[in-house]
Parts: C-alpha cells; sequence; structure tokens
C-alpha cells in the first residue's frame, strides 16, 4: 500500500473499512459514515485532490443500505480515488458539500430528487432534475417501476426569484426557443441593458436515461448511450464500452483503440469548426460561418464515408468498432485531413483579420479562472480559465498514450478565448489524426465479448469535445445493468454561464452562451 493510504488509514482510522483496486484505473475506499466532509477537506488540502462527480446507488436488496460515490483525481495520478459512504434506509440522510464545493450542487440535488436521500445543510435543496410540480416520486430506487404511469401533474410549478429594485427587470427567454436547440429557460434580471443576474431551469427533455439502462441488454445499451447527447454519440458511446470492458476486463484490439481515437477526434474537430462559425455569426461575421459550415460538411461527409452515418453512431461496441477500413477509406481520411488543415487555416485567419469581430469578443463572457474552480468547470470552458485539465492526458484511453499533444490552457476565460481554445485543439487534433492515420490499422478491429460476471463496478472517462465524460456502472445478471450513471460535461458548466453572463448585455447573450455551447440533452439524460 502507498504511503498517501497509509496516511489515510492513520488519520481516518476505523472510518476507512478497505481500500481495494480491482483494476488500475480506479481505487475504491469504503467509509464507514455518510458523513465524508472532512475526507473530502482533507483530500482537497494534502493532496490537492479534485472532486469529480458525485452519485448515489440503491444497494437496499443486497446491503441494507443506499451509497453515495464520491469519484476524485489526484493530480498526476492516473487512477480515480472512489469513496463509497453508505446512507441509512431508515435515515436517507447525507451532510451536503455544496457550501464548499459549489461543483456538486447540482449532483446532489440530483440524489434528492432520484433516490430520496436529503442532502443535509445543502445551501438551495430545491428540485433540480425533477420539476416543482412532480409529485413526490424518486425513479432511481430500484423498487420504483419503468412502467410506472405518473398521473397529471398538478401544483405550483417554478418560481424564479424576483426581480426587486427601481428600474430592474425580468426578461425570460424560453423554454421554448426559436431555433432549433432544445428547452431550457433563461431568466434575467436587468437594469437597463446590463445584466444584473442569470437564473436557469434545465430539464425540460428528461429522458430518463440512467433507469433504462437498467433493463436493456448491454449490447443494445450501447445505442441508448449514443442518444445521450446527439452532437457526442461516439464519445459516450466510447465511454459506456471501455467501462463495460473493463468491468469483464477484456482486452481490445490496437487496431479498434486508434479507430477509436480517430473518430473521438473526427466529432472534437466536427463540433469545434461548428462551434468557431456559430460564435462569428452571433457578432454579423456570416462569411465566416459560411466557410465553417463548408468545412464541417466535409467533415461529416467523410464521416459517413468511414463508418455509415454523418454522427459517428453504430459504430463502436463493446469490444472495438463494429467494422474495418479497407485502403481507399484511409486514403480518404489522410486526403479529408490535409485538405480541411489547410482550409481551417484560411477560416482562422479570416476571423483573425476582423477588428469589429475581435471587439465583440474580447472581455465579453468572462468566467474568472477562480470561479472556474469553485464551479468545477471542466472541457473547452474550463481550459479558458486556467482549469488544466484533459482526460486525454491525464487519464489515457483508447490510444492516446502513443500521440503527443498539447492541452491549450488559457487564464482569460472570455469568448474570445474560449475560441481560441477550440482552434488550438483542432490543430493538435489534427497532428493526432495524422499520427493514427499511419498507425498500426491491420488486425482484428473487434474481440469477442466474454460472458460479462454480475456485480462488477466500473469507471470510465472520455474527453468529449465538451469535456469530461464519466460513465459508471454496476454489472447485473444475465447480461444486463444493474446501475449506470452518466454525467455529461455540461451538467457542470451551466452554472459558469450565470456568472460569465454578470455585468453584459442581453445582446452579448447569444454568443457569450454559444461559446459554451452546453448540452440540454446531456444534462438532463
Amino acid at each position: 500500500m502507498s504511503a498517501f493510504f497509509e496516511a489515510l488509514q492513520q488519520k481516518f482510522g476505523a472510518q476507512i473499512q478497505s481500500i481495494s483496486a480491482e483494476r488500475e484505473e480506479e481505487i475504491y475506499v469504503l467509509f464507514g459514515d455518510p458523513d465524508i466532509r472532512a475526507l473530502a477537506e482533507y483530500l482537497r488540502s494534502a493532496v490537492e485532490a479534485r472532486l469529480v462527480t458525485v452519485f448515489a446507488e440503491d444497494r437496499r436488496s443486497a446491503e441494507g443500505v443506499f451509497f453515495n460515490y464520491y469519484v476524485f483525481e489526484r493530480k498526476g495520478d492516473t487512477r480515480y480515488l472512489i469513496v463509497r459512504a453508505p446512507v441509512r434506509a431508515d435515515h436517507p440522510e447525507f451532510p451536503s458539500l455544496s457550501a464548499e464545493l459549489p461543483a456538486v450542487n447540482w449532483q446532489e440535488r440530483e440524489i434528492q430528487d432520484w433516490f430520496g436521500l436529503k442532502a443535509d445543510g445543502h445551501p438551495n435543496p430545491r428540485r433540480v432534475a425533477l420539476h416543482d410540480n412532480w409529485p413526490d416520486v424518486h425513479p432511481l430506487c430500484k423498487d420504483f417501476p419503468l412502467e410506472t404511469v405518473l398521473p397529471p401533474f398538478e401544483g405550483e410549478r417554478h418560481i424564479y426569484r424576483p426581480a426587486l429594485g427601481e428600474g430592474v427587470f425580468q426578461v425570460p427567454v424560453g423554454p421554448v426557443h426559436a431555433g432549433t436547440i432544445e428547452p431550457g429557460h433563461f431568466n434575467f434580471a436587468v437594469a437597463g441593458e446590463p445584466i444584473l443576474y442569470l437564473q436557469l431551469r434545465m430539464f425540460y427533455t428528461h429522458k430518463g436515461t440512467e433507469k433504462l439502462f437498467e433493463k436493456l441488454p448491454i449490447p443494445k445499451a450501447v445505442f441508448l448511450a449514443e442518444s445521450i447527447s446527439g452532437d457526442s454519440s461516439f464519445s459516450h458511446g466510447t465511454a459506456f464500452c471501455q467501462a463495460v470492458e473493463r468491468a469483464a476486463q477484456m482486452e481490445v484490439p490496437l487496431r479498434a483503440l486508434v479507430m477509436r481515437t480517430i473518430l473521438l477526434e473526427l466529432e472534437r474537430i466536427c463540433n469545434h469548426v461548428a462551434d468557431i462559425g456559430a460564435i462569428a455569426t452571433d457578432v454579423g461575421f456570416v462569411v465566416a460561418n459560411a466557410h465553417a459550415s463548408r468545412l464541417k460538411e466535409m467533415l461529416v461527409s467523410l464521416n459517413e464515408q468511414l463508418t455509415g452515418n454523418r454522427l459517428l453512431r453504430g459504430m463502436v461496441c463493446v469490444g472495438g468498432v463494429r467494422r474495418g477500413w479497407d485502403i481507399v477509406q484511409l486514403a480518404s481520411l489522410r486526403a479529408a485531413v490535409d485538405a480541411f488543415a489547410s482550409e481551417f487555416q484560411d477560416l482562422v485567419a479570416l476571423i483573425d483579420s476582423s477588428e469589429s469581430t475581435r471587439d465583440r469578443l474580447e472581455q465579453t463572457g468572462v468566467l474568472r479562472p477562480e470561479k472556474a474552480k469553485d464551479l468545477g468547470v471542466v472541457g473547452v470552458a474550463g481550459r479558458a480559465s486556467g482549469m488544466d485539465l484533459d482526460v486525454r492526458r491525464d487519464h489515457p484511453y483508447a490510444a492516446y498514450g502513443r500521440y503527443s499533444f498539447r492541452v491549450p490552457v488559457y487564464q482569460v476565460g472570455d469568448v474570445i478565448h474560449r475560441m481560441q481554445v477550440r482552434v488550438d485543439e483542432v490543430n493538435e487534433s489534427l497532428g493526432i489524426l495524422r499520427s493514427a492515420a499511419d498507425d498500426s490499422l491491420h488486425g482484428d478491429f473487434r474481440a469477442q465479448v466474454p460472458p460479462i460476471p454480475a456485480d462488477r463496478c466500473a469507471l470510465s472517462a472520455v474527453e468529449g469535445w465538451r469535456g469530461e465524460i464519466i460513465h459508471w456502472i454496476r454489472t447485473g445478471p444475465a447480461n444486463h445493468l444493474e446501475r449506470c450513471k452518466i454525467k455529461d460535461p455540461s451538467l457542470n458548466n451551466w452554472p459558469a454561464l450565470v456568472e460569465a453572463v454578470q455585468g453584459n448585455i442581453i445582446a452579448d447573450f447569444p454568443v457569450i452562451n454559444k461559446s459554451f455551447n452546453l448540452s440540454y440533452s446531456g444534462t438532463d439524460r
């Protein structure tokens, strides 16, 4: 046992009931108390650990209790530290961490909504995932049948904080929007043009995804994972398959790992270039958006040639990928990467040449690094605000350990730096694609899937194009799952939008929102 874990046991004594590592990627600590506040503070201060996610599991039938899981990441350690804390069924409460760690605000409230476990001391314990007029149900408890038909919703809907003060007005936007985006309610309080504060209400498109996973055989569940957030289909599908592969202790062929890396980077580039164009169009530079749209079309056409689907669906599977590539497809990949790289530089130069565009984007929607850290912001938005995090580098998966790349990090945290992170990442991704396209693409592209034992737990992380995606599973009997926890990066990042818009004008909200480009579906699940 390492010195760190020996120190942990010395400090917390009998509260540390066990420390186990079933695989290299994760270490489980069974804590004897639902109150982990002292442990969380020790991990944060002693080893500068980051709390990645918090979620719950109903284990009443097997172990007589609920469990809360706290996933920590330590700088320089590729393993995740997962603290498992019991919550008694006859006293379903646990002390909240949200006052000290705002990053878990929504996640603890989700536990309240889904499982009925009270986050004692939470600074804002209102419902978040279930809306106010839902009946008093807890859908992720095992005794809540998936087929339950709920009565018509009655009662009070969500009440927003009133706008107080002379000349202060509320401006509601949504939940139904004029574009093709999904529903979300933005309630602004303004004094003249500047935004005083913004209140968010999400979860209008809740699909019960985590509950649905419990009823599907694992091969079919891959398709459900791909539907979590449509523009991140391959990332979510890969995260799910990796979790199953780790639970089954499978060895995935190198060819499949390289192909997954290529497709993950194509998904990243495709969305980044679309966002760069969309940010330009939100400040009136529609010519730049036209160029970006043409480049995106070049990539989605390549996606279709490589996988049969423009959004890369139906390609990833447990054990690898569903089909290999021939010489013609690989030649198309290399040619498309070279053509895209040249034209992408032209797009960047075009945007950089526009002083009016830079004027609109600089110092707009600023998210300070200290606020980004408090809120646990990840991905593009985090790296533009000083958060030096990237799962590809910090917890290598697929074939990322074979390739070198730079993780761009800035401190300013405004719209133009969130766009610059995208530009830098596209250039790094092009380098990864060139290396991977010349790598080992011979041999098997899929491993035989063995029977998957029941009661195995595994965590998987993927750096989606928005940021860190987490899937945690517990396998069940008959090739099914007992639990699948999903965390999309948008769940972390929506609260950051509230901070970034303060002091800006409503006319700049669209471009600030687009610079984060968060997923409603991924958040709502």
